[in-house]
This record gives C-alpha cells, structure tokens and sequence, in this order.
C-alpha cells in the first residue's frame, strides 16, 4: 500500500524536479551510463557502419566518388529489368496477399464460421517455416517431373519457373502477414458501431461497404506496404523458382557470388534499400499517426456475429481453398522427403534422411546451437534497450531509437553485404566465424523485441517504477523486479520470432556462412540448386519439426510460469 502512496506522491512532483532526480540517479550508477555507451557503439558498429560501407562502396571507386559508374549501372538494361521486375512483383503480391488477408480476417473476427482456430493455425505455417518451402514444393507437383505435370497429365518439358509462379509462392507466403495485421485491425474497432448500422437498417452489404472497410483502411494500407516490403527483399523464392525472371536481391547475390564483383552487387542491394525504406517508413510513420478511433470509453461487449449462409458459407470455402493449397504444398513436401527419386522412382524410403543426418548433420547442429546462442541475447537486449528507450533520459536516445531499428527495415541483402565490408578486415575481422552469425540474427531480428516491450511499456503508468527509485532501488533492481516482468509477453514473443528467424533465415545469412559454419537454409538451398530435391525437402521437415517443437516448448514454459503466477496470487 505504501508504494502505490509514494507512487500517488511523486506524480505531483514537478517536472523539473524529476529530472533532478534523473541525473542524481545517473551519478549513483554509473554502470547504467556504461551500458548506454556500449549499447550505442553496439549500434554503431553492427547496424549503421555496415549500411554505411554498403553506401561507401557503391558511390566510391578507385579515385573517389565515382557517380558515373553508379549512373552506368542504373541506366543499363540489365539493372533496369531487374528493378522493373522486383517492383511489379512487389505490388501483384501485396495486392494478392492482402486480399486473402483480408478475408481471413473477416471471416475469423466477423461470423461465425466454424474452423476458425484450424484455418488460423494452417496459416501461421508459412510463417513458422523456410522461405522457400513452398517454391520447392511447386517444383514437385508442377516441374519437369512433377506429380501434376508429369505425372497425371504426361507434359514433358514444362516450365514452371517465372512471374506467375512467384506471385502463387508469395502470395501463399506472405498473406499471413497481411492477416495477423488485419486481424489486429478488425478486432480493435468496436462492434457497437456496426450493429447500430445494421439496427438502422442498413444490409450486411452496405455496413461493409460504409462502415467496417473505411474503419480497416489504415491496417489494410500497412498491410499493402508491409507485403511489399517483404516481396521486393525476398530472396529465397526467386533464387528457386524465378528462372529468367531476375529480381534485385537474386541479381545482387549473382554479382557477388558469380561474377566477383562486390560492388556491382552493393549498387543491386542499394536499389532496393530506397523503396524497401521509403515504404516502411511511411507504414511506420504516417499510417501510425492517422486516428480512426471508435472505442471512446468503455467498450460494448455486444457481439452480433454474421450468420446468414449466403455470406458464411463462400467465406468457409474461399479460407477452406486457401488452406487445403497450403496443406497440399506442405504434404507435398513432407511426401518427397520420403521418395527416392522424385518424379523416377517413387518408392519409399528413409535414404534422405539418412544423407542428411551422414553428410549434412553439420548444418543442423549449427543451426540450433547458433540460434539457442542468439535467442536470448536478441529478446532481453531487445527489452533493455526498450526500457531506456520509455523510462529513460539520456542524449541520443531518439538516434538509438531509430538505429535500433535499421536492420529490421533494411533488407536482408543491404544487411549481408553489409556485414562482409564491414567484418573483413582487422580489426574487425570476423568474416566465416560464429561471431558474425550470430551478431547478424541478434541486430537483424532484435528490433520486433524493442517494439514490443515499448508497446508494453507505454501501457504501464510510469510512477509505478519511480516508486521504486523513491524507495532506494537502482534502475537495474527496478528493471529485474518491475519493468521485466510486465514486459513479460513481450519477452516471450521476442523470443519467440527471434529463433524461429534464425532458423529460417536465408537473405542475410547466405553471404556470411563459411565451411565451418554452414546453415541448414543456405543447405537446402544448394541441395534444391542440385536438383537433390528429395534431400532438400528432408531438410524442410526436420527444420519445421524443430521450430514447432521449440515454439511448443516455450509455450509450455509460458503456461507455466502463468499457472505459478496464479498460485502466487
């Protein structure tokens, strides 16, 4: 009783007289000045120095700046056809995925449509999964000796590799993304003001039309641009399936790894940093600051979930399509990891499992060990750096906000070639070591932590841990006791997403493995490029067993540290 007094106190303490109490609390601890200081070299060093060597490189050649070159390669008609083509891919699969998103997130928030929990958990497995599961897959049912094709239909020398395939893989891999943003968006406005609608008189149709899809507008625009974003830097699908059909960050790891030439591929990478940037600082920025507010005080709980059959029953079917070409290419994949020779000899057999775990166990066992490693690391430096970031003040902290979160919105090609510039000489040099993994996937997938625990923070008045410096504590007794357990989902979830990351990482990641240090992606990648497909999809399974075995395990660990909770109180 007496901290919530002392925390009713301090709230009538002047701002100025706040601050005073800041600074003495930063000379008592000089450790927490130390820990900015480090975390802002940290930044420095591993998020902004290596975008900035990828600029170097690209504007300056032997003798300085070289702008020619860079107008040279941007004019010609290779780069050209390249950007084109990123740039329609991006937009058919924004537009394709946020449709489908949309309608899965109407259905599940709106009627009363029966499987919803069954369709929401068939669609989290693109997400859970590697990039390419489903490229690979398509190259099963539909390639030159694929189940469909082939097999059913007895076409020879069909080609299944090009736009229309990307824009079905994408589509199917991304419209998860679209949904869970929707979905969010959908079940925050209150449903008081569709049913005043509909008490009025208005039809489905028109409540629809005039009052659910204008109040959605701002999670669909961010679902457009958060699509496009991730289709423009995707790697893995057109390195399987693109063909001839070149894009950005396929052509930027061409240059580098196929014709040696490291900056040609910097300039590639830097033409999809500025639309990849340009478009999430407007979905961060701008879509973030629009108001379309309809909860004004105490929600209504009233639900009038939609019924009628002519409306539930097409969006049963459309979700049931959707989920069944999913279960078709995951089963497929699952299937050709136990065939022999796909296509050839389809008998069954364990002979890929076996290659995998005689000559590819490496891949596996490094994968774990270096996503168990940076796991931790990514979700509580995640939540440190969002602690200072709300409850603290210091100079810099909006330059350690937006540095924070640069890797995140940088694509995975910037990044990876980013990381060979900066790490490959001495002092710096880490280039084919565990070190540089494992600091990539920490800055790499760190920021989704810092957003969620300031999202958590900002929900908890701020006098309850000011309390707690009143009453003698330093700001770390204060984060251990207070801040980090209310940050605690999330915690979970940035722990969560950061080693399903790791594992299924491929954009970044590709140009830092070593022969010391292979991954079980950049793995299946080559074994894909081998045309050893059956060991490939091996590699698929065993890499999906492991994410949803490790993601059960951590939802264990939530249920219970919640049931002790429950005891406790």
């Amino acid at each position: 009783m007496a901290s919530y007094e002392t925390a009713a106190n301090l709230n009538r303490i002047s701002p100025a007289s706040k601050l005073s109490l800041r600074i003495k609390q930063m000379r008592k601890e000089p450790w927490l000045l130390a820990l900015i200081v480090l975390i802002f070299v940290s930044l420095f060093l591993f998020a902004v120095y290596p975008i900035y060597q990828v600029f170097k490189i690209t504007l300056a050649g032997d003798e300085g700046l070289d702008l020619a070159a860079v107008a040279a390669t941007f004019s010609s008609s290779s780069f050209l056809k390249a950007f084109w083509n990123s740039m329609q891919l991006g937009v058919i699969a924004a537009l394709t995925s946020s449709v489908i998103g949309f309608v899965f997130a109407y259905a599940n928030t709106r009627t009363s449509m029966k499987g919803k929990a069954f369709f929401h958990l068939i669609a989290m497995l693109p997400i859970i999964s590697p990039p390419f599961v489903i490229a690979l897959s398509v190259i099963l049912l539909f390639g030159r000796n694929g189940v469909v094709t082939y097999g059913l239909f007895g076409w020879q020398g069909t080609n299944v590799y090009g736009l229309t395939s990307l824009i079905v893989i994408q589509t199917l891999s991304f419209f998860p993304i679209a949904y869970l943003n929707l979905k969010g968006v959908l079940e925050s406005i209150d449903t008081a003001v569709e049913n005043a609608a509909l008490n009025l008189g208005a039809s489905r149709w028109k409540v629809f039309r005039t009052v659910t899809l204008p109040l959605a507008i701002p999670g669909v625009f961010s679902s457009l641009l958060l699509v496009f974003i991730k289709s423009i830097e995707d790697f893995g699908n057109p390195m399987v399936i693109a063909g001839d059909y070149s894009t950005l960050a396929v052509e930027a790891y061409m240059q580098i790894t196929g014709m040696y030439d490291l900056r040609g591929g910097a300039m590639m990478a830097i033409a999809i940093l500025f639309p990849s940037m340009t478009t999430y600082f407007i979905q961060k920025y701008w879509i973030s600051k629009k108001s379309y507010v309809t909860v004004t005080g105490k929600p209504s709980h009233t639900e009038m979930p939609i019924r009628e059959r002519y409306i539930v029953w097409p969006l049963f079917a459309f979700c049931g399509l959707i989920t069944g070409a999913i279960l078709v290419f995951y089963g497929t994949v699952f299937w050709g990891a136990f065939v022999k020779i796909w296509g050839v000899n389809n008998t069954l057999t364990l002979d890929n499992f076996k290659y995998v775990f005689s000559r590819g166990f490496d891949s596996i066992t490094n994968s774990l060990l270096l996503s168990v490693i940076s796991t931790p690391i990514t979700a509580m430096l995640g939540m440190v750096i969002a602690f200072l970031i709300i409850r603290k003040k210091f100079i810099g902290k909006k330059w350690m906000e937006i540095s924070s979160m640069l890797t995140f919105a940088v694509p995975g090609t910037v990044v990876g070639i980013g990381y060979i510039l900066a790490f490959n000489e001495k002092p710096l040099l880490l280039t084919g070591t565990a070190a540089i993994i494992i600091i990539c996937l920490t800055f790499r997938n760190m920021p989704v932590g810092i957003e969620g625990g300031t999202n958590s923070l900002r929900q908890v008045d701020p006098a309850i841990e000011e309390a707690s410096a009143v009453l003698g504590a330093n700001s770390y007794t204060t984060f251990r006791k207070i801040s980090l357990p209310l940050m605690r989902p999330a915690l979970f979830s940035a722990l969560v997403y950061s080693f399903v990351k790791s594992m299924t990482s491929i954009s970044a990641i590709i140009f830092l493995v070593s022969v010391n240090w292979n991954l079980m992606t950049v793995t299946v990648l080559s074994q894909v490029e081998g045309s050893r497909l059956g060991v490939a999809a091996a590699y698929c399974v065993i890499l999906i067993v492991i994410v949803m075995a490790a993601l059960g395990f951590l939802q264990l660990m939530v249920n219970q540290l919640g049931a002790k909770k429950r005891r406790a109180s």
